[in-house]
């Protein structure tokens, strides 16, 4: 049975691993149990535990703070990743790691192949690009998946806004010129179970980045629409509180209406064709995500 040594348990994508990996064994750790911005905290914690496979979806992911903090971004989403690359190198284990949509710029018409130049826009996605090269260049079995816009029911995010939001407000406004696919945690756990029982880290061609995100596309503006439809469709069997907001009261808007400290790529679609020709796995459409996460919330 593989030694699993899964971070960032209490973030959306940790827990929704650690509810998937009950066949292995797993050290399941917290940001207060490792801290990623100490080095020394990692090595000592993986002296100590010598797992085979790294999975560490930890990260430091408050886009725009990032711009006042780049030191602990950079800690936290470039040296940390480098070090437990590092650590499990010398333990002959593998690691899978996550990355982000974010270190393209968005200017691409269509959805992005791994292949495609990276050119990350501010500190956040900076530092996780960093990320992936310190990995790339320890040389270890790796698997580096870039995903975009996670939610869950779990943790904070778009979708947990969006209905706080439509319960206090008669309207909203929302960004629809931002082109991605929401993806759910769900999604990711049971796509990241199957990728560990199929990986083979000896086979060299195997290492590398791969695109994982729910498939389809929409809008911020058309994500939070499908999430006021999808909560009134559910509302009377969950006895969920009535929102305020109705579908034809959330007002479409520019990035430029909306300005943030971090840009924010305008096209952050993934092309997963490779994790489907290599692993064999495919990920559900954007809409069915949404729907297992709303069966599994609790208002």
């Amino acid at each position: 049975m593989k030694k699993i040594l899964l971070t960032g348990v209490n973030g959306q994508v940790g827990h929704a691993l650690l509810s998937k990996f009950s066949d292995y064994q797993v050290i399941a750790l917290s940001r207060n149990e490792l801290d990623l911005s100490n080095q020394n905290d990692i090595r000592r914690v993986m002296r100590e535990t010598k797992p085979d496979l790294v999975v560490n979806p930890a990260a430091y992911t408050a886009v725009d703070k990032a711009e006042g903090e780049s030191e602990l971004a950079y800690a936290i989403n470039a040296m940390a990743p480098r070090i437990l690359a590092e650590e499990a190198a010398r333990l002959d284990a593998a690691l899978v790691h996550f990355s982000t949509d974010y270190v393209y710029d968005g200017n691409k018409a269509s959805p992005y192949v791994e292949s495609d130049a990276a050119n990350p826009v501010g500190v956040y996605a900076k530092s996780k690009l960093a990320g992936e090269d310190a990995i790339r260049a320890v040389g270890l079995p790796h698997l580096i998946l870039r995903t975009s816009w996670v939610y869950g029911a779990y943790g904070k995010n778009f979708l947990k806004t969006i209905l706080r939001l439509a319960g206090e407000r008669d309207s909203l406004r929302i960004v629809s010129d931002q082109f991605g696919a929401p993806t759910s945690s769900i999604s990711i756990g049971d796509a990241v179970l199957e990728l560990v029982g199929k990986w083979q880290p000896l086979q060299e061609n195997q290492t590398g980045i791969y695109h994982l995100s729910n498939a389809g596309s929409t809008s911020w503006y058309g994500f939070a629409c499908e999430i006021v439809n999808e909560y009134k469709r559910q509302e009377n069997t969950r006895e969920w509180p009535k929102l305020k907001t109705k579908v034809e009261n959330i007002t479409a808007i520019t990035t430029a209406e909306y300005p943030t400290p971090a840009a924010r790529p305008s096209n952050s679609r993934l092309d997963n064709s490779k994790l489907k020709e290599m692993f064999d796995i495919k990920l559900p459409d954007w809409e069915q995500g949404l729907q297992q996460v709303m069966q599994q919330l609790e208002i």
